[in-house]
């Protein structure tokens, strides 16, 4: 064989490989300049405090801010002059019409066998007991599903304990498995007859600090009063339960309901150069809770997308796409700030939602909407966060309570920038959610996350919606 004859067969296995499955990389979809720009702010992101120092600001000059009180009118003017302040374009509030819940006093005691005082708070929504308290027999239920199902008059004139035991998880899937029995306890125990409710507190701490939270009356069913029992105080009822003898419990409410009250979503945006009229919308809630300062509920979620979007107007290049910040009113209690969005804004083109609401412990996957077409982009975007320790995920993205409706009903296309829940629901709804329970160094991971899925969504020749490509 000659020397020619070698290297021709030599070209020709070489050209046979670069053909074979693989060997070539297909050009990446993105084009480098907005991958490069992607990777540059997720450096500026880790470096910066900015979305701590935000959280810092609402959470000590505003503190709790239920929906409808001082403080919740007042994080809405926080929250405007703050995007006013960082530069963003086209800031306004939009008004949202709320019934705005007045938590009063609650107290609980075992009466008998073994009187003992129970930590409690009510549940978002619930009336109050007769001036003189109520004093019943408990009703228990190791589950809700048990309650559901009993046809008996068991709970009759009672007061109905529900003991769903919340189980820890990264993904914090035991929220959805037990939170039925706070929004829908009361309604069940109606149906039956019972006086009141009173659940384990939907949380995964050791505190005896009970967890509030939204629950939901029928109107063809009687109102009854509803609370939560801190764990270490429900596992004091179990035992006397389990003791074989009647436990009688005392429980006195005071709450109120004031109708036709107003918050607002509060808006800034950075306007897309290309397409202005296609949105990328991210967000937080900006109301909470009353017993904490809401830290991470969802102070949190407020600082981490303020900082990703204020981090990508600083990078001086306008997004082809217009990138929108949105503060919710009112998701802790009635999701109205929602519905006010997709009313006023189903009808625009958004390209991706996203809301932040789960903490600031770090981000462990991303999940997608589940569309064949813009799964390749999606990939894309995966990998370029894949350094940040986050893998691609399922097809399990709805949009977060807030953005849920433009998924649902008007078909935005969603990511779902998965946190870990793994201590979430210790301080969740309660009175440690203080600040102090962020963790700034997982907290810029989510904003180098954050920063990168949404300059990318802004940037993508394809539009994401219903899969079209342009």
């Amino acid at each position: 064989m000659t020397p020619t004859t070698t290297r021709i067969i030599w070209f020709a296995l070489s050209f046979a490989g670069a053909l074979a499955p693989g060997a070539l990389q297909a050009a990446p979809l993105f084009a480098e300049k907005d991958l490069a720009i992607a990777r540059q702010a997720m450096t500026t992101a880790q470096s910066s405090d900015l979305a701590y120092d935000i959280t810092a600001s609402l959470t000590t000059e505003v503190g709790p801010r239920p929906a409808g009180s001082a403080n919740d009118a007042k994080a809405v003017a926080w929250g405007k002059a703050k995007l006013i302040a960082l530069g963003f374009e086209n800031v306004r509030i939009e008004p949202v019409k709320i019934n705005a819940w007045n938590r009063g006093t609650a107290h609980a005691d075992i009466l008998a066998p073994y009187p003992q005082h129970l930590a409690v708070t009510a549940l978002g929504n619930s009336v109050s007991t007769p001036s003189g308290g109520i004093r019943a027999e408990v009703a228990y239920y190791e589950t809700f599903d048990q309650l559901k199902a009993d046809t008996s008059d068991r709970a009759r004139g009672k007061i109905v304990f529900i003991d769903s035991k919340f189980v820890r998880t990264r993904d914090g899937a035991g929220y959805g498995r037990n939170v039925g029995a706070r929004i829908s306890g009361s309604v069940e125990a109606g149906k039956r007859g019972a006086l009141a409710v009173l659940i384990r507190s939907i949380g995964t701490d050791r505190d005896r600090l009970p967890h509030t939270g939204t629950m939901i009356y029928d109107a063809k069913v009687k109102p009854i009063p509803a609370a939560a029992v801190s764990i270490p105080d429900a596992d004091m009822i179990v035992r006397q339960v389990n003791g074989g003898k009647p436990v009688k419990v005392f429980l006195s409410m005071k709450n109120s309901t004031t109708k036709g009250k107003l918050s607002h979503n509060v808006i800034g945006e950075i306007r897309g150069s290309e397409k202005p009229e296609e949105i990328v919308a991210i967000g937080g809630h900006v109301d909470s809770w009353d017993l904490g300062t809401g830290a991470i509920d969802d102070g949190a979620g407020i600082g981490i997308t303020v900082a990703a979007a204020k981090i990508l107007k600083d990078t001086g290049v306008r997004p082809k796409r217009t990138i929108r910040v949105i503060m919710f009113a009112n998701e802790e209690n009635g999701l109205d700030g929602a519905r006010a969005y997709a009313a006023a804004h189903g009808k625009e083109k958004h390209q991706l939602v996203s809301e932040c609401d789960s903490g600031a412990d770090s981000i462990y996957k991303m999940h997608t909407w589940g569309d064949e077409a813009t799964l390749p982009w999606m990939k894309e975007i995966a990998a370029v966060i894949a350094p940040l320790g986050i893998e691609l995920g399922e097809s399990l993205a709805g949009g977060g309570a807030d953005l849920g409706p433009m998924v649902r009903e008007h078909g935005a296309p969603s990511v779902t920038l998965a946190q870990d829940a793994s201590r979430y629901f210790d301080y969740h709804h309660t009175a440690n959610d203080t600040l102090d329970k962020i963790d700034p160094v997982q907290m810029k991971q989510n904003v180098a996350a954050w920063v990168a899925v949404v300059w990318l969504a802004a940037q993508a020749d394809a539009s994401f919606v219903q899969g079209a490509s342009k």
